[in-house]
């Protein structure tokens, strides 16, 4: 079966279940205030767990591209990538557990032939929060999944939530015995044979920022389906890396090594084919927020790349690989294909004049555990990420302080210790009516920027909290002083004029003839939301909004900036 054979099936198999396909979102979240990236296919859909209504309905599917940091130590096993694939089916308040349950047995064991006796799950085994699920495990039972092979797990088998608040609840996981050795009679989690290819979670609670747990005013369903691990199997294969996703690019790094080592060899793949996919999201290798993953995993996978002898710079060569690989799925890499390039040209090249010097030195030090100020020097001035001296120490048996580098980075640079956890605030802080004024003032201030420098600026990004507004876009130059004003006034006009924020639901086609701000190189599902303010701005949005923009109040810009290379960054607030 080929890669996209498997995604059609699924998607097709759902849709035969009245399911809907919906967008591959990009892998920055747009509102999601916890994470750094796409962690899963629910992220965009966290205003309709919420109980806001769907354009497509209460049965959705799509395919979702997702980027996870929490593994990186993993990857280079059998499983764990660092970008990957999710299939996945929703229910909004619509079926709960035994059709979604009885949908994903129907899927392994006939469309896919994967055979019973080489099935296992696992259910919910009960806490404060929610007790044991004993509803899953009876819809197992009446399947045909014997009772040995039904294990009841607790922090394994509750999902959520993607980030520090949101939708969350009991799961039940499916594992499939991906070895040539005997099946044995009973589950065991621990053994990395079973391989876990989907998770159905019942997501019944809501957790807020205080860590309290209430319940959703709709129960709702999230799937996720390991499209990498399951096409591994339906190949024969037992690792991910091993299958035809993956098999050019380990070979053109084989071919470019002197002293070729498998686990370096998939690190590299790994890294550079998440790296290819964000940068052609316009994500750019910097020090801080999602810049500072992306050097990271470049940097680790220029570093493997030396441990293997690879002498010359390489990153480009595998990405080339990478894209002609993905680009008839994800036309959008070939689009990108040399912006991403020079990219990665750049970030080696430099990294590449320090990158020896940092080693001598990290040698010259690391007789005794590395001390803060050490730890930062090796950022500062080598260009090594903080993980990666962590990753060097463990090597050799000895510690890094940690806090001790943080307070330096603060100290000198004023990054902000998130940074350097890989925690990024993106979005919308909460949902309070401080934060939705200035999400509305948000769609005003991109269209009086399109008016005042030209139509062709975009959003790169928001971070909206209570207490401000900070707004990413494309443009080359600082803006003047009288740009600032323009924009400002123009805003405030908008406010002052009482503009109704108007929603619609309408189809992609109708929403571009209306002139809405949204990106269309994906595929939407058969309807959209479109937000209007009066005739000045038109936006694909999931929301909130004020309903009229007098109760905004007065929009101030307190500063504009570089954000990244092509990239500015305005933070405001209304009084």
């Amino acid at each position: 079966m080929k890669s996209s054979e498997l995604k059609k099936e699924f998607i097709e198999f759902f849709k035969s279940k009245k399911h809907k396909e919906i967008i591959n979102s990009s892998l920055i979240p747009k509102n999601d205030p916890s994470v750094l990236f796409t962690t899963a296919g629910m992220h965009p859909l966290v205003p309709y767990l919420l109980g806001e209504k769907h354009p497509s309905g209460k049965r959705l599917v799509n395919c979702q591209k997702c980027i996870r940091t929490g593994d990186i130590d993993e990857v280079g096993d059998n499983v764990h990538l660092t970008l990957f694939q999710m299939l996945g089916n929703w229910s909004l308040g619509d079926y709960w557990k035994e059709e979604a349950i009885t949908w994903s047995f129907e899927f392994l064991t006939e469309k896919l032939g994967f055979p019973v006796d080489r099935l296992a799950v696992s259910v919910f085994g009960g806490d404060e929060n929610s007790g044991k699920d004993e509803e899953s495990a009876k819809v197992w039972l009446k399947l045909g999944i014997p009772k040995e092979r039904i294990a009841y797990l607790n922090k394994n088998n509750w999902w959520g939530p993607a980030g520090q608040t949101g939708p969350c609840g009991p799961d039940t996981e499916m594992f499939y015995w991906n070895s040539s050795e005997k099946v044995p009679k009973k589950f065991d989690s621990n053994d990395s044979r079973w391989v876990e290819v989907w998770n159905d979670v019942f997501m019944e609670f809501n957790k807020d920022k205080d860590g309290k747990y209430s319940v959703l005013k709709q129960r709702n369903v999230d799937t996720g389906f390991g499209y990498e691990r399951v096409y591994a199997i339906l190949e024969g294969v037992e690792s991910v890396y091993d299958s035809g996703l993956f098999r050019n690019i380990i070979s053109k790094i084989k071919s470019l090594s002197s002293s070729y080592d498998e686990r370096s060899a998939r690190i590299i793949a790994d890294h550079l084919r998440a790296a290819v996919f964000l940068l052609a999201e316009n994500v750019k290798p910097s020090n801080i927020e999602q810049g500072y993953v992306l050097r990271r995993l470049i940097r680790r996978a220029i570093r493997y790349g030396k441990l293997m002898g690879i002498k010359d710079n390489f990153t480009s060569n595998i990405a080339r690989v990478i894209i002609d690989d993905y680009k008839k799925e994800y036309p959008y890499l070939f689009t990108n294909k040399q912006d991403i390039i020079d990219s990665l040209d750049f970030e080696e090249e430099k990294f590449g004049k320090t990158i020896l010097s940092g080693l001598r030195l990290f040698e010259k030090i690391s007789g005794k555990n590395i001390n803060g100020k050490d730890a930062f020097l090796l950022f500062q001035s080598y260009g090594f990420p903080i993980e990666m001296t962590v990753e060097l120490a463990n090597e050799k048996k000895i510690k890094v302080d940690v806090s001790g580098f943080e307070k330096e980075l603060e100290r000198h640079q004023e990054l902000s210790r998130t940074a350097a956890k890989g925690k990024f605030a993106s979005g919308l802080a909460d949902h309070s009516e401080q934060t939705i004024k200035l999400h509305t003032a948000s769609h005003l201030l991109l269209a009086a920027l399109r008016q005042v420098l030209n139509l062709e600026i975009e959003q790169r990004g928001s971070n909206i909290t209570p207490e401000r507004l900070r707004f990413d876009f494309n443009f080359s130059r600082k803006l003047t002083n009288e740009e600032v004003s323009e924009v400002e006034r123009l805003v405030n006009n908008r406010i002052r004029e009482g503009l109704k924020v108007v929603k619609e639901e309408m189809s992609v086609s109708e929403a571009k003839k209306k002139g809405a701000q949204g990106v269309f190189e994906h595929k939407y599902g058969d309807k959209i939301s479109v937000y209007s303010i009066g005739d000045f701005s038109s936006e694909i949005c999931s929301g909130p909004h004020v309903t009229n923009t007098s109760e905004i109040g007065k929009f101030k810009i307190v500063k504009e900036e570089a954000s990244s290379s092509g990239v500015r960054r305005i933070r405001a607030v209304v009084e």
